[in-house]
């Protein structure tokens, strides 16, 4: 298939071609006919991206605040390396699609292969959209009208917040595709509409669509406008539209309003607002959310939990369903919006053309591959690739942000030989398999796991699917690494060992590793050197300033990511364990009590591990600090002596007569030196670098913790 992406860092718009995404639950699978480019928001994207550096720091102050908390905690040269890897993601564009059905997954009902659908899939010939996105598309209604259905529903969400009635006058400012659409949607509910725009050609449009109009270029007063548009009695809403760094706007449609009026904000303006506009006509603000309600729920679009329409009348795809059926019966007309058609595969002139003709409307792109050609699941990179099969040849699972920054450069720098790299949607694929060198991209596991090439298997997915891909992994006999967690619940955990072992029962003794990079870090190394030194029993002190993050991320959702402390606490019981040198006997498990208005989460708590050399140590992993004060600090405490790290920067010795300090000029974590471990264990024989006993245990008292917080 064929997907449009964005490059944020130098703003290059190309078409590039990727596996078709996997079927997944909840989704379907849809063949595109015709998509629309989205004037405004994609315009902002391109910019955005040919934009210099500075220029981007200009636009997003809160983005530059957040880079130097970074630079505070995790250094210059971290932060720098972030930052850069960031913008090096290139993103889908697009989010206005039609097209027909070739495949609905589970728990899909409502939609079967040869549907026409709409659906907020991006520019790519072969999309893969969660099922409450999409709608069916009446008979009489054809593709090129159809794909303007996403984008009017935008403007139908900031109607319904307006809650016009018949009769009433209300103020539609910008009249770009989605204030058009607007306009029409206002005169079909019987409200008399003012139009406000600098470009003629929209103005006549809006003129055309039954709207009153008022430029502002030629000098027309829009405040004056709209209190003569209202008989002198003030608007009863204003609705906008327009994407525009000013206060205008705003300004101007609370002074335009009657008292007690309302103004919607669906576009982009800026927020300085005055009081006193305000607070004098007691004017109600909103912003409106994209196309309604189920708009980046989870719950409602990954998993497809419809609302109660009793409840909820009009949600995403409601809406949806609502634009279609006023096109169906004439009430909206978008043939006078169309002003480009494009091939898909000329998308790059379209983009062109969008940022340099700032009148274009809609820009439609016209697919018309077979959908056969596009339904290919794994695509070559690098035809000449030539492995040592007596050498790691790796495949990973996943392409996500750590995957990507973190784990192919180490394996790489380790002289891995990369083979398949395996994601579900095939981008991320893609984009990141090139860089590094990869073979062939995928969307297809099992042909991935049956390729005699690969020998190793690098698992970085959600951590629900960790314990099932480790166990398939080790049942086609191939070495597994996988990232931290191994398992997220007992029953995983019991899979797992009882693949390893079946394995290596069969003779195949293949290595198991979990990313644990913490004890491979070049202080951690030092720690532990001075540490085994001392024959006696230490106590030790981790505490993982972890930072707040949404009570919806899924992280948080225990059947997705198994909470924080299975996610990511587990690293510093890893830790604990392998500074300790000894096997854990016990845990104690506290989190903090529930709170008024305070969202239940797991990620403020405490552990106590008990060792069987006496030893022991706390682990507080707390999301309630301040970013300022480092993430990570690890103390350990023995025969009068102290060692004390920060950050993997700065490791400082107490009492120590050998050693006083040990700093780094650049973070290092140790994912260098853990992937090098790993592929010499198995390039040479040598055992694996953590025994599958400690890698279990840890697996196990990490589990047995986060119940206890569960059950308290």
């Amino acid at each position: 298939m064929k997907q449009i992406l964005q490059d944020m860092a130098k703003g290059g718009t190309t078409v590039t071609n990727s596996p078709a995404p996997s079927l997944s639950a909840n989704a379907i699978n849809i063949a595109t006919t015709v998509s629309l480019i989205s004037a405004g928001t994609e315009r902002m994207l391109v910019d955005f991206g040919k934009s210099s550096m500075l220029d981007k720091a200009r636009q997003q102050p809160d983005k530059v605040k957040m880079v130097l908390e970074k630079v505070k905690t995790d250094g210059l040269a971290t932060t720098i390396e972030a930052v850069q890897s960031k913008l090096a993601q290139p993103i889908p564009l697009g989010y206005c699609n039609v097209g027909t059905v070739v495949e609905a997954g589970k728990n899909v009902d409502g939609f079967k292969a040869g549907d026409r659908v709409v659906s907020n899939g991006s520019h790519a010939d072969i999309v893969r959209v969660p099922k409450n996105l999409c709608a069916k598309i009446p008979d009489n209604v054809d593709d090129e009208a159809a794909a303007f259905t996403v984008i009017a529903s935008i403007g139908l969400q900031g109607i319904r917040l307006a809650a016009p009635t018949i009769g009433e006058s209300i103020v539609v400012t910008g009249v770009g595709l989605i204030g058009l659409l607007t306009v029409q949607m206002l005169r079909a509910h019987g409200c008399r509409v003012l139009a406000i725009d600098y470009d003629p050609a929209k103005l006549d449009l809006a003129k055309q669509f039954g709207a009153d109009i008022c430029n502002p270029g030629n000098g027309e007063d829009p405040i004056a406008a709209g209190m003569a548009f209202s008989r002198g009695k003030g608007v009863d809403a204003v609705i906008i539209t327009a994407s525009t760094k000013s206060n205008d706007p705003v300004t101007q449609a609370a002074r335009m309003s009657r008292k007690r009026g309302r103004i919607i904000l669906v576009g982009v303006t800026g927020l300085e607002l005055s009081r006193a506009d305000f607070y004098d006509k007691e004017l109600s603000f909103q912003v409106s959310c994209a196309y309604g309600p189920g708009r980046y729920d989870p719950n409602y679009e990954d998993k497809g939990q419809d609302y109660p329409l009793a409840y909820v009348r009009w949600t995403e795809q409601r809406n949806f369903e609502a634009i279609l059926d006023m096109m169906a019966s004439g009430q909206l007309n978008v043939k006078p919006l169309i002003s480009h058609r494009f091939k898909f595969e000329n998308a790059p002139a379209a983009y062109d053309l969008l940022t340099s003709d700032k009148s274009a409307l809609g820009i439609l792109l016209q697919y018309e591959s077979p959908v056969e050609s596009r339904l290919q699941s794994t695509v070559k990179l690098n035809s000449d690739s030539r492995f040592n099969p007596q050498k790691a040849v790796m495949s990973f699972i996943g392409a996500g942000n750590y995957a990507s920054r973190m784990l192919i450069p180490a394996f790489k720098a380790a002289g891995a030989q990369f083979n398949s790299i395996v994601t579900s949607g095939g981008v991320n694929g893609v984009i990141h398999g090139e860089k590094a060198g990869f073979a062939e991209a995928s969307t297809d596991i099992e042909a991935m796991l049956a390729d005699t090439n690969t020998n190793t298997v690098a698992i970085v997915t959600r951590h629900n699917t960790h314990a099932r891909f480790v166990a398939q992994t080790l049942k086609a006999g191939k070495h597994a690494f996988v990232e931290k967690p191994l398992a997220i619940t007992l029953e995983e955990l019991h899979e797992v060992e009882t693949a390893y072992h079946e394995a290596h029962q069969a003779g195949r003794k293949p290595h198991l590793m979990v990313g644990f990079n913490r004890r491979f870090s070049p202080q951690i190394q030092k720690m532990k050197e001075l540490l085994d030194r001392i024959n006696e029993p230490k106590s030790f002190m981790m505490t993982m300033n972890a930072g707040a993050i949404p009570a919806d991320h899924w992280t948080q959702d225990l059947q997705v990511g198994g909470g924080r402390i299975i996610g990511e606490a587990c690293h510093y019981i890893d830790l604990m364990r392998y500074l300790a040198g000894s096997e854990i006997v016990s845990v104690q498990a506290r989190r903090m009590g529930d709170a008024p208005g305070v969202a239940v989460t797991e990620d403020k708590a405490a552990f106590i591990l008990g060792f069987a050399d006496g030893s022991f140590g706390t682990i507080n992993y707390l999301a309630n600090g301040a970013a300022s004060f480092p993430k990570e600090r690890i103390e350990a405490f023995a025969a009068g002596k102290v060692l004390q790290l920060d950050n993997f920067i700065k490791l400082k010795g107490y009492g120590w007569s050998n050693f006083k300090k040990m700093n780094l000029w650049k973070q290092d974590k140790g994912q260098n030196a853990c992937a090098a471990a790993f592929l010499n264990a198995i390039e040479s024989g040598q055992a694996t670098p953590i025994p599958a006993a400690e890698i279990f245990e840890v697996a196990r008292i990490t589990i047995e913790a986060t119940e206890q917080l569960r059950n308290q």
